[in-house]
């Protein structure tokens, strides 16, 4: 089992530094092959991020589509030389294509033939009836009005909320500490495994920074398992030494928390 995951913690090492060598390789040269290897690689990112949005009045598959076109731009824009994690700048790029979109589209979704032209004569009946009677007319004066059944009216009148969707980015007050909440914020909810992208970058990223020794530590200790005492007999050192290592690696991986949240 430990061997079995120190596999995988390399193999994931080596994908990483793989798609690096891909980037720099497709910044120099523009390959079309080397850029769909690169979208293959991180589709998972899209996918992730669709869920997200998943389940909000647009289809999933179309939240789809419209991500992997934001993974595309990211991949085209990402700069290796300026040392970030492409999944950490692939997320906000993907993010902001869903968002346009669904500032585009809104919640509109395709309603019967006869609910649309229904609705345009429910409209001009509000507003005769309004002059007529100085005041709003209820649904069952504009079902008589229509020669149409009250039930038909409410089903339109709820119908036509979809052609007046409302922007992501739209605020109401707030009673706590914020006093604006975006409806985003409203609708939204976490995903653990956006989170886990996050993490795994991190980890990765400082993973990088530890010399030879420091890595295979790390390695045996939080993949393989196994105890100091272990480790410093496969590595000819007192376990005093391991201990003291350990702890300088962790202070590391402090530090770099330290710089990423400040």
């Amino acid at each position: 089992m430990g061997n079995s995951t120190s596999n995988e913690a390399k193999e994931k090492l080596k994908i990483k530094k793989d798609s690096k060598e891909l980037f720099r390789k497709y910044a120099e040269t523009k390959n079309i092959d080397v850029r769909e290897e690169l979208i293959s690689r991180y589709m998972y990112i899209a996918e992730i991020l669709s869920k997200k949005y998943a389940n909000k009045g647009i289809d999933y598959d179309d939240i789809y589509q419209v991500a992997c076109i934001g993974l595309i731009y990211a991949v085209d824009r990402f700069d290796i030389d300026k040392g970030y994690e492409f999944s950490s700048f692939a997320t906000p790029t993907i993010i902001g294509e869903i968002k346009k979109y669904f500032r585009d589209k809104g919640w509109a979704i395709r309603v019967p033939r006869r609910i649309q032209e229904l609705s345009q004569k429910v409209n001009l009946a509000k507003t005769t009836l309004s002059q007529e009677l100085q005041r709003a007319p209820n649904v069952y004066e504009l079902a008589e009005y229509l020669n149409s059944t009250p039930e038909e009216v409410l089903e339109v009148m709820e119908a036509s909320k979809v052609y007046t969707p409302q922007s992501l980015d739209i605020s109401y007050e707030s009673d706590g500490d914020d006093k604006e909440i975006s409806l985003s914020d409203l609708i939204g909810e976490e995903d653990k495994q956006f989170l886990k992208i996050e993490n795994n970058d991190f980890l990765s990223k400082t993973i990088e920074k530890l010399n030879r020794i420091e890595k295979q530590i790390i390695s045996d200790r939080y993949f393989n398992k196994k105890t100091q005492i272990e480790i410093a007999n496969d590595l000819g050192i007192s376990q005093m030494t391991v201990s003291r290592m350990e702890k300088k690696i962790i202070e590391k991986f402090k530090r770099e928390l330290e710089k990423t949240n400040s």
